[in-house]
């Protein structure tokens, strides 16, 4: 056979042979060993490789599908696993270059033409052979060729971004990067790997790179790692390629030397110009498309600059570092622009363009390249024109919409503030009082350029200089209408920051600019002039800022400073509040003049601000003297209105306020402020209790309330930012609404009970406005009606607020019944005697109820009964009553505001009108309309809100009214006739939750009955007849509500409850000897119901395998209310349980069997899996329920195991499990033998084999460290102990074999190692005396070292920094004679936690520190563990100055938040207590230069702060 296919290479170069058979023989020459060929392998590729080259030179005529085959024949061979495995034999295969060169030139053909037949098949051939050492050698020993490829595939990618074969293509380009870089590497020619790059891959890779970061691949087509691997590939060969360490001098050469004409002619002709080349090539305008190319210019600005910097910043190459800045931002677009082009950009391109002036901006910051001595000094000030030039352009062409542009000043500004200070007032304007910013990343920018430029001013005590220039921007001519407020919250909250930080002669200094600006130039103008008015608002605004926020005078204030404060006030008054307020009340027909209206605004605003600012230094500093101390006499005061300003008589105020009432404005806002300040002055004065005082809170109250009574009735949405300078006809009902909650303890005392129905009924609206509202996630936290009544509701001093929280229940409640009466069905006057309480108002409460109770007497025993009775004829017949859908949603929204209530603080009138009325809304028929979800909702919170009331304080007066057997007899009655209209399955998890909720409700009324022992027999004895009668009825064949399977559920849930709650009871009376034979029996009898309605249930088999928790419960519960587990035989015969055991064992044992079988589905849900182990429990402690064959212990441990391996049981599921599976093995480990015990051992020991990492089984390790965890938190003694214990130093070796496998992948399996260190963590503390060998606890330390803490989401680090620190604290504690002996691998292990916070707790240049808190825990825990180090100090004083010189050494290269900087130095002082001059001298001397710095500053913070405090406390100890 041989012989005859050796004719197969004659056949292939036949040129009779048809190409379709050539294919044919080629493969099964390939593929079959019979066919013997010499150097078979090279023969058939050469084939298939001379047909390609003589078709491509048009030498031979094929058609493309053989083409096509052809490559996909080479494909073939290249990825076969016979080709792998001759070259890994030794033989050699020659692909020959002119293969490789047909490749390059298809890619390139690939790239320019819409041609895409083959691409698939020689991309895969590419692959091939760069995916194949052996045969890639064809590529990396001809660079040329690499290089061409790899530029053609960048090109292919770039510019047929649509193409199917995408992840294909990017897969070829991985790896050829992958191989250039390689060579690169090895690249001893610096000019020859410069020209590569620079000339054949800089402008396909930059264009590349640009695509991908834009997100020009889904990720469905591109995986994501791909795309950041590629990435890190091109800036990798771009760094080794344009800016190694050999072309420094070139680079020198090129950017100083020619700079100061020291290069020789000579020189000249051999300088390379590396920068000049690059911006040629980054410039070319032929390469791509304008758009496209201008992004990438832009894109590559910034990553070129960086590279650049990354290479060489070093100290002394500062200024050749700067001097590549003026060439890249020369490629921007934006550096041409002249005056009159700056309308050529659009925003976006002004967006990115921007961006990247921000990062090279940034660059310069942090690596220290603008010195501004040394430029001045050594370089004529070069670095400081050229910023000039840039601050130039951003201020002549203003970009207020994109936030780059404030964030560039900043920059700027951050370097020097001189480069801005030319341009101080156009700055001020374009940034601040002249920009229209509304977008909320935008007013972030700002705020940040506002910020940093006064702090800058702050620190250089300059700030009346800038507040200067702010001035001279406001009282320039301006369009003032189109103007923004000057002072919305974000620039007052820097201001009110930067005046904290003056001293207060600056401030005074401000001050009296502010007030000479307001005289000069807008208190003359401001007749007639509406924008002289707008003006003045303005100016008034910032100066009520200054005066609000500087820091108030105290005793300890020079007296010369309190002078000047007195004389800036008094000529504050004199000299503007007081003409202002002439002009407003001088002028003539007010409501014509709308500049009048903003002068009036100007004017109350700085009233308001001069009153509450003298008040402030009234009380605070003593030695000033307030100008209105003569009208502070109360009784004196007759008029209504505010008289705190000196020299302002009544009757003008009564003007002034007929004017503000006109309009919502800040006005009258600032009225109500004075309204309000009279009060607390009123407050203050001994006299406060007077008759006249009295009156005038009233009237001053009354005034506050009614100013905006008419709009708060507008239900507005506006949002408002707090700022009073921004209060508006739109935002001022929030504002109004504001400054009434804010002052609710000063305002309700004085308010009439019709004001306060008022208020009631504003927040209860504002709440149901609120509902359904979903502010967007990146939103200004801005103030709204809705948010402020909601802060009132959740308040934990509202109910201190009586008259306001009575008045709003009665609002609630008058709420919700006009729903239930809009929904009667017969005479409305019939329904008020039937349910009168609906119809109470506020004062009828409280009287009602009380004479009500006073005529009960002590023991409650009036007409207890009609209330019931009443209740439960209507229930029985048909409620007059009846909801639907909209109804009910209505309804629903009163309830939920009710829930966020207090309702366990209510007085009892209150409390019984609450139960009752939501007693009847509960029992409300429901009408068609109602969706079975929605009524459920409705009942569970309706019953929730009823359990919450009787969690209460005032609980035992609903029992004055109604028993307890009345209450659940109306309830069931109720919940039977509603739930036969259900339409719901019985297994529905909405159902289920219904269930608990009422069983909850109902446990909690037979709690309350037996706490209070009220009635005991005659109140269980209704209940036990209630519940009888679904049971008779069934028996005797009538259908009744009950009977329906969820009614069925309702009454097992009930009977279950009440067997739960009676049984305990009885039993421990019976132990005391105090048992009442009638509870007995009641007992009993409540038994044989639930044992009759669960057996029914059961045997219905209603819900398949997965049975609800409320029947297991049910079980869980009979069998202990039977009384076998718990009190023996004789208390089982004393309850009957002996007679009917046989038939209750076989349903127990029925039970038994099928949760054993059925666990695992249980896992998933909490409720059932934990019943049916307390179930387990029970069964566990009867012995005379074990079946007759096989042990229990074994089945139910087996059962546990196929629970926790089962893979759809989740790790966090199986943590959920731990509580309730260490009380059933509890149980099982006090009634197995130490037999059993070890076959539980040797389970867990089979699980930790790490055979189970290798065969991909977790779940069987899971399980075994699961058990583990539950055996620890059993009490173990005696042998099972010993067995236990001696078996920890396998597991020990097992989990650190286990840890060394699971932190080996990527990403790290958190479901395997977290649980590992938990058990190591109990394992350790628990084995303090049982773990004798020091071997095993050191092992440890192993498995800490391979746990990586890097590479993490911050939850998972959290989490993992915890369990890592709990072991090592459990060695410090548990294990200190092993520490001792292994003090290095210690601190290893401690050091990687201090480090890992250092690397997390440092500040990012972007993201938000929402995960700060995370890294902060961890941060405690260290200072904390260093607390516990230093407690050892006798040990760890040698290694105390190793461990301050390696934080000082990692210190130094982060820079650390200040939260967790502070947290880490309290622990690195303790070390340093422990140190000693010795190793202070050490340390000074050893350290690096950079790190003796930063030692220098902790230390000398430690000897001011620390060590200074310590020793004040010793001196003071006794």
């Amino acid at each position: 056979m041989a012989a005859v296919y050796s004719g197969i290479s004659f056949k292939l170069k036949s040129k009779t042979t048809s190409w379709e058979d050539k294919l044919k023989l080629a493969h099964f020459a390939w593929i079959s060993h019979q066919c013997v060929l010499p150097n078979k392998e090279q023969v058939l590729l050469d084939w298939a490789r001379q047909s390609l080259i003589a078709f491509y030179k048009k030498k031979l005529e094929l058609k493309e599908d053989i083409v096509e085959r052809l490559w996909m024949y080479i494909d073939n061979i290249l990825h076969s696993r016979r080709l792998q495995n001759l070259l890994k034999n030794g033989k050699t295969i020659n692909l020959q270059i002119s293969l490789v060169k047909i490749i390059n030139e298809r890619v390139a053909e690939f790239s320019l033409s819409e041609s895409r037949r083959s691409m698939c098949a020689v991309l895969s051939c590419c692959r091939g052979i760069l995916s194949t050492g052996a045969l890639a050698a064809i590529y990396t020993a001809r660079q040329e060729l690499l290089v061409a490829l790899l530029s053609q595939l960048c090109w292919l990618a770039c510019r047929q971004p649509a193409v199917a074969q995408v992840a294909q293509l990017f897969e070829v380009i991985h790896l050829a990067l992958g191989h250039y870089l390689l060579i690169q590497h090895q690249q001893v020619n610096p000019r020859r790997a410069f020209g590569e790059v620079a000339g054949h891959l800089l402008q396909p890779c930059l264009v590349l790179r640009h695509l991908l970061s834009g997100g020009t691949w889904t990720q469905g087509q591109l995986r994501l790692a791909l795309s950041r691997d590629i990435r890190s590939q091109i800036e990798a060969m771009l760094r080794g390629g344009a800016f190694q360490p050999e072309l420094l001098s070139s680079y020198n050469e090129e950017l100083l030397d020619q700079q100061q004409g020291d290069t020789k002619i000579g020189a000249m002709k051999n300088l390379l110009a590396p920068l000049d080349t690059l911006i040629a090539r980054l410039l070319d305008p032929g390469y791509c498309e304008p758009p496209l190319r201008a992004a990438v210019v832009a894109d590559s600005v910034a990553l070129l600059y960086k590279l650049f910097l990354d290479a060489y910043v070093r100290e002394g190459n500062q200024l050749l570092c700067f001097q590549v800045l003026p060439r890249l931002f020369g490629c921007l677009r934006i550096s041409q622009l002249e005056g009159e082009h700056a309308s050529a950009l659009a925003t976006a391109d002004w967006t990115s363009e921007l961006l990247v002036v921000e990062q090279l901006l940034t660059s310069v910051a942090s690596s220290n390249i603008y010195n501004i001595a040394a430029d001045r000094i050594r370089h004529g000030e070069v670095q400081f024109h050229f910023y000039r030039r840039v601050a130039e352009l951003l201020i002549n062409h203003s970009q207020a919409a994109v936030p780059a542009w404030f964030r560039c000043l900043k920059a700027l500004m951050s370097l020097n503030h001189l480069i801005l200070e030319p341009d101080l007032d156009d700055l001020l304007a374009s940034a601040w009082i002249d920009a229209e910013v509304t977008d909320f990343r935008t007013r972030r920018a700002q705020e940040a350029l506002i910020h940093t430029l006064f702090q800058t001013y702050v620190k250089l005590r300059q700030a009346p200089r800038l507040f200067e220039e702010i001035l001279g921007v406001l009282c320039r001519p301006a369009a003032e209408a189109l103007r923004q407020p000057v002072l919305a919250a974000g620039p007052s909250r820097v201001l009110r920051e930067c005046l904290l930080e003056l001293p207060p002669s600056q401030v005074l200094d401000t001050w009296s600019l502010v007030l000479e600006k307001f005289q000069s130039l807008v208190l003359p103008y401001l007749q007639g002039d509406a924008d002289m008015a707008l003006k003045s608002l303005s100016l008034s605004s910032l100066l009520h800022c200054v005066m609000f926020n500087m820091r108030s005078l105290d005793g300890g204030t020079p007296v010369p400073v309190i002078r000047r404060m007195r004389c800036t006030m008094d000529r504050t008054f004199q000299e503007l509040v007081k003409p202002l307020l002439d002009l407003v009340m001088d002028a003539p027909r007010p409501e014509q003049e709308p500049w009048l209206r903003t002068v009036c605004d100007s004017a109350l605003l700085l009233s308001h601000t001069w009153a509450q600012v003298d008040a402030m230094l009234s009380i605070n500093c003593s030695q000033y003297r307030s100008a209105s101390g003569a009208l502070r006499d109360v009784a004196a005061e007759i008029a209504d209105l505010p008289s705190l300003l000196p020299g302002v008589e009544t009757h003008h105020w009564k003007k002034i306020e007929q004017f503000t009432a006109q309009f919502d404005s800040i006005g009258k806002y600032c009225l109500e402020q004075l309204y309000l300040q009279k009060m607390k002055r009123t407050l203050m004065e001994p006299g406060f209790q007077s008759e006249e005082a009295l009156c005038s809170l009233r009237r001053a109250a009354a005034c506050i309330l009614g100013s905006g009574r008419e709009s708060l009735n507008r239900r507005t949405t506006a949002s408002w930012d707090g700022q009073v300078g921004t209060v508006s006809a739109v935002t001022y009902p929030v504002a109004h609404w504001h400054l009434i909650v804010s002052n609710l303890a000063i305002l309700v005392s004085y308010l009439c009970p019709d004001d306060v129905r008022s208020l009631a009924s504003v927040l209860l609206r504002s709440l149901l406005m609120s509902k359904g509202q979903e502010s967007p996630a990146e939103e200004e936290p801005d103030i709204t009606l809705e948010k402020i009544s909601s802060a009132v509701l959740h308040s934990p001093h509202f109910p201190e607020l009586q008259p306001l929280h009575c008045a709003f229940l009665m609002c609630l409640t008058e709420g919700c019944a006009s729903v239930l009466c809009s929904g009667a069905r017969g005479d409305p006057s019939l329904l008020s005697q039937q349910l009168p309480w609906l119809f109470e108002k506020e004062h009828m409460v409280v009287t009602l109820w009380e004479n009500r109770f006073a005529k009960t007497g002590p023991e409650g025993v009036e007409r207890k009964g009609e209330i019931a009775q009443n209740l439960l004829s209507l229930v029985k017949r048909d409620f007059p009553i009846q909801l639907e859908g909209e109804q009910l949603e209505s309804i629903l929204g009163f309830l939920e505001v009710i829930s966020a209530l207090q309702l366990d603080s209510l007085l009892a009138p209150y409390h019984v009108h609450y139960f009752l009325f939501l007693l009847s809304t509960a029992v409300s028929k429901l009408g068609s309309s109602c969706p079975c979800p929605l009524t459920l909702r409705f009942l569970m919170t309706c019953y929730r809100l009823l359990g919450s009331l009787q969690r209460g304080k005032s609980a035992r007066s609903v029992l004055k009214v109604l028993y307890v057997s009345e209450i659940f007899e109306i309830t069931l009655t109720s919940l039977f006739k509603a739930s036969s209209r259900f339409s719901i399955d019985v297994d529905d998890p909405s159902w289920l939750e219904f269930l608990h909720v009422i069983g909850t409700f109902l446990e909690q009324l037979l709690q309350m009955l037996i706490q209070m022992k009220l009635s005991l027999v005659l109140n269980f004895g209704k209940i036990v007849a209630f519940l009888r009668k679904p049971y008779t009825e069934a028996t005797s064949g009538k259908q009744a509500e009950a009977q329906t399977p969820l009614g069925q559920q309702l009454l097992l849930v009930s009977l279950t409850k009440l067997c739960q709650v009676l049984g305990p009871f009885v039993t421990e009376r019976k132990q005391r000897h105090e048992a009442s034979e009638a509870l007995s029996e009641l007992l009993q009898e409540a038994v044989l119901q639930t044992g009759a309605s669960l057996q029914l249930c059961w045997a219905r088999g209603a819900w398949g395998q997965r049975r609800p928790s409320t029947v297991l419960q049910a079980a869980g519960v009979l069998l202990e209310a039977e009384g076998a587990p718990r009190c023996g035989p004789r208390l089982a015969a004393s309850l009957g349980t002996a007679e009917r055991l046989p038939s209750h064992a076989a349903f127990y044992r029925d039970v038994y069997s099928q949760l054993l079988s059925g666990l695992p589905a249980l896992a998933g849900d909490p409720q059932s899996f934990q019943a049916a182990l307390r179930f387990l429990t029970l069964f566990l402690l009867a012995p005379e329920l074990h079946p007759e064959k096989g042990a229990v212990f074994i089945s139910m441990f087996h059962s546990v195991r196929r629970v926790l391996a089962d893979p759809a049981v989740s790790g966090q599921v199986l943590q959920d499990l731990e509580p309730h599976l260490g009380a059933l093995f509890t149980q099982m480990l006090e009634v197995g033998t130490t037999e059993d015990f070890r076959t539980v051992m040797r389970h867990i020991l089979q699980g930790l084999d790490v055979s189970n990492v290798w065969k991909a089984d977790v779940q069987a390790t899971l399980s075994a460290i699961t058990l583990i965890k539950v055996l620890l938190s059993c009490p173990l003694s005696g042998e099972k102990a010993g067995v236990f214990w001696r078996a920890s130093p396998q597991i020990i070796t097992a989990l650190t074999l286990q840890n060394r496998e699971a932190c080996q992948e990527q990403p790290l399996p958190l479901a395997v190692v977290g649980p590992i260190l938990d058990v190591l963590a109990a394992l350790l503390r628990q084995g303090e005396g049982a773990i004798s060998n020091p071997q095993h606890v050191s092992l440890a330390f192993s498995i800490l070292l391979t746990v990586p803490l890097d590479h993490l989401k911050p939850p998972e680090y959290g989490s993992i920094f915890l369990r890592v620190h709990s072991v090592l604290f459990s060695i410090l504690q548990c294990h200190p004679k092993v520490m001792l002996k292994a003090i290095p691998s210690f601190l290893n292990c401690f050091n990687r936690l201090v480090f890992s916070v250092m690397h997390e707790g440092r500040q990012k240049d972007k993201g938000s520190t929402g995960d700060l808190s995370v890294v902060l825990e961890c941060a405690r825990l260290v200072e904390r563990m260093y607390s516990h180090i230093v407690a050892q100090a006798e040990e760890f004083t040698v290694f105390s100055p190793f461990m301050v010189a390696q934080y000082v050494a990692e210190v130094q290269k982060v820079t650390l938040y200040p939260a967790v900087k502070d947290l880490l130095q309290e622990g690195i002082y303790l070390l340093l207590d422990l140190c000693i001059e010795p190793d202070i001298q050490f340390l000074r001397a050893a350290l690096q230069p950079g790190a003796r710095d930063v030692f220098k500053e902790l230390y000398n913070d430690y000897t001011k702060y620390h060590k200074a405090k310590h020793e004040g406390e010793r001196r003071y100890a006794a």
